[in-house]
């Protein structure tokens, strides 16, 4: 448990991650602050912090996760509000930084979704963003300011670790992970191996080939998120055929869109293992997913943030 913040420094939550919220504080050993959320009949947003927050440092908990387009707005409502209480600063707690796939053209006349996010972000009048595992590092490039870009890759790890798990091999997904997931296979001391794939359309992927040696082992799937799960279930036939002996799962973001929850209940993969950057609800809780939570390192992030140390150090 760290030290308990000095007062200047106030954590609010969106209405996307309430539970989160309460997490981080309590590790900090505060308590969430106080503020009225909500919708007129019509849709409108509605936010009034119910404290002075004059002169504060402020962070505000929101992941933009499923009805996004309302995460958002009520985000940047919060933040305006924020600004215009006179806060000192106000930074962005985003475990989930939706619209993150949208991060560059792959055909004409398409947006840059996660640049538009940005600069809303950004006009409204954030400082700083603490945001974890995006799905295209460049995302942080679109901010001005400072983004501090954690990873869930440290408890993720250590849950698999906690198993012993006989002959382990780490499947990177696809080629533009491989960093990541090299990354990760060091801290099981695993060797690493690569699917290779094609994208006919959006939530579509076909698996094309396997390279390395899956054959008798225990292999680990590791992406930053499972939406669909076609991509994921798809890769755990194409192990299993290529004689993997069990299949385990892990991703920062559990987005779990359509037939996601069907898909991995009928696959053959072990467990799931994803964090709680998105709530999930009751029903999405089959017995094959575990969650784990991302509390602690942005509790002690935002601390560090706050008395001027060095957010990387975490991962060190």
């Amino acid at each position: 448990m760290p030290d308990r913040p000095k007062t200047g420094t106030m954590v609010y939550t969106g209405s996307s991650t309430p539970e989160l919220g309460y997490k981080i504080t309590d590790y900090l050993g505060t308590q969430l602050g106080r503020v009225e959320l909500k919708r007129f009949s019509d849709g409108e947003t509605y936010v009034r912090f119910l404290e002075s927050v004059r002169g504060a440092y402020v962070f505000v908990v929101q992941s933009l996760c499923y009805p996004v387009n309302d995460n958002l707005v009520e985000l940047l409502i919060m933040i305006d509000a924020l600004k215009r209480a006179s806060a000192a600063e106000v930074s962005a707690v985003i475990p989930y930084y939706g619209y993150s796939r949208q991060d560059k053209k792959t055909v004409a006349r398409e947006p840059i979704t996660a640049k538009l996010v940005a600069d809303l972000l950004s006009v409204a009048g954030i400082k700083r963003i603490l945001t974890m595992d995006l799905h295209a590092d460049q995302i942080q490039g679109y901010f001005n300011g400072p983004v501090d870009h954690l990873t869930a890759m440290p408890i993720l790890a250590a849950h698999l670790k906690e198993k012993k798990l006989r002959n382990p091999v780490v499947v990177s997904p696809d080629v533009g992970r491989v960093k990541v997931v090299k990354r990760f296979a060091d801290r099981l001391n695993a060797p690493l191996a690569i699917i290779h794939k094609r994208r006919p359309g959006h939530n579509v992927a076909k698996v094309m080939h396997i390279i390395g040696d899956v054959e008798g082992k225990t292999a680990i799937l590791l992406d930053d998120m499972i939406d669909t799960a076609g991509t994921i279930v798809e890769a755990a036939e194409a192990l299993a055929e290529r004689g993997a002996k069990e299949i385990y799962a892990c991703a920062t973001h559990p987005v779990l869109s359509g037939p996601a929850i069907e898909r991995l209940q009928n696959s053959k993969i072990k467990e799931v293992v994803v964090s709680d950057t998105i709530p999930l609800p009751k029903d999405k809780l089959i017995p094959k997913i575990t969650v784990l939570s991302i509390s602690s390192l942005f509790a002690q992030a935002i601390l560090n943030v706050y008395e001027n140390k060095s957010v990387s150090a975490l991962f060190e």
